[in-house]
């Protein structure tokens, strides 16, 4: 299990790496570079909408790669969507600017993110599902805590080569080529990725599906006839995580530097530095959803969003580093109190032979819902003079919405059984 699970974490990492620094780069600089006959305000939301078009492929990457996990196994899906990510992040950095090529910029560049979100669609679903169906069951959530480790380590590896670029560099060094490094590095990660993946034993529970011939023909079609309701939940819980994430992660960098003009290093020192203690947290919080269950973390992680969003703001507003730090540290606690135990949760709800598919989809639809508009809404929301309330609001609806859908699911944490053996509880 710690082999699978620093497998998992790693190829997760450099998945997510890929991921998040086209939104630095989105936040940064892509705007005047794709968009520079935009206005400022219109260059960000342009680029933010490219930014969206990754979380719009994410849902199709998880049926075609969902399609593979369920059919052909668990582990062939780790390694295609790494290499179709890497690939495509790789080529945004060589993609010219618009004063070179014109429209065929900005054209290439949503092709790329496309590709790149689709890759995306297919890693969660893989990564989690080799972690849950190998771990014990009394222990699930905090093996599968470890895939979801990833995300911010990514986070902090792309930000982190960011920052060091933007010290180290002119700005206008840094806006001619020193944005693209970060893009180019992503094939020496996918390289690497995909030697550490090529030891991993396929899933106990596929391999038995396998042997009695229980595998879905049409997994897609058999969650949509099944499970559609679940689906739906699902991606509504999820909504509010992503939303959380990306408005303090994406949002909350292009608000500071371009409006309360905090220095580009300073806002991603601060995000940085919150976005390591939820990754320190993760696994912590998991061991608490195998023992108290993955439905309460999830309600509760819901109900604190709601209630930090308007501090956050306030707190982002004052232009003081450690006060900003705090609104992104107290908003991330809150999202990753939900998102540690997601990867547990999520598989348990639905059966085996579909299980690559369901989970992936639902996650990755919450994506569509809660990640890709936020940037865009809270960007048109920040616009004006005064502290961005609607911002607030529009995150507070989110986390209420969620609230909601996590309360008509049911819990799945096994439970202790007379004889002292593990036995699952209530699913759908």
């Amino acid at each position: 299990m710690r082999r699978l699970a620093a497998a998992s974490l790693a190829g997760t990492a450099i998945e997510f790496y890929d991921f998040f620094v086209y939104g630095t780069a989105a936040a940064l600089v892509l705007g005047p570079l794709f968009f520079p006959a935009f206005s400022p305000l219109a260059g960000t939301l342009a680029a933010f909408g490219t930014f969206a078009v990754g979380f719009v492929s994410r849902p199709l990457g998880s049926v075609l790669f969902g399609h593979i996990g369920d059919r052909h196994g668990r582990r062939p899906v780790l390694v295609a969507s790494l290499l179709l990510t890497g690939i495509a992040t790789v080529s945004v950095g060589c993609v010219p600017s618009y004063a070179s090529i014109g429209t065929a910029a900005p054209v290439l560049l949503i092709a790329l993110r496309f590709l790149q979100g689709l890759g995306l669609g297919g890693e969660w679903g893989g990564a989690v599902l080799l972690a849950v169906e190998h771990a014990p069951e009394r222990r699930r959530a905090l093996w599968s805590s470890f895939p979801q480790m990833g995300p911010p380590v990514g986070f902090l590896l792309a930000n982190g080569v960011m920052l060091a670029l933007s010290a180290l560099l002119t700005d206008a060094e840094f806006r001619s080529w020193g944005w693209r490094v970060p893009f180019w590095a992503a094939g020496l990660l996918a390289l690497a990725g995909l030697l550490l993946r090529a030891s991993l034993a396929e899933s106990p529970q596929f391999e038995e599906l396998a042997e009695r011939g229980a595998r879905s023909r049409a997994p897609l079609a058999e969650v949509l006839r099944d499970h559609w309701r679940l689906v739906l939940l699902t991606a509504g819980a999820l909504a509010v995580g992503y939303a959380v994430f990306y408005a303090v992660t994406t949002w909350s960098l292009a608000y500071a530097t371009e409006r309360l003009g905090v220095s580009r290093t300073v806002m991603l020192g601060c995000i940085m530095a919150a976005v390591a203690v939820k990754g320190v947290c993760t696994p912590f919080l998991a061991a608490l959803g195998d023992r108290y269950g993955r439905r309460l973390m999830c309600l509760a992680g819901c109900a604190a969003s709601a209630l930090w969003m308007f501090p956050l703001i306030s707190l982002l507003g004052t232009g003081e580093p450690l006060l900003m730090f705090l609104g992104v540290l107290g908003a991330l606690l809150a999202f990753i109190v939900m998102f540690s135990v997601v990867a547990a949760y999520l598989p348990e709800l639905y059966e085996a032979r579909v299980r690559c598919t369901g989970a992936a989809v639902g996650y990755n639809l919450g994506g569509v819902l809660g990640g890709a508009l936020t940037p865009v809404v809270a960007t048109a929301a920040s616009d004006g003079v005064g502290p961005p309330w609607g911002v607030a609001a529009y995150l507070t609806a989110v986390a209420l919405v969620s609230l909601g859908c996590f309360a008509l699911l049911p819990e799945t944490r096994p439970v202790a059984a007379a004889g002292g053996e593990a036995v699952a509880g209530t699913t759908a």
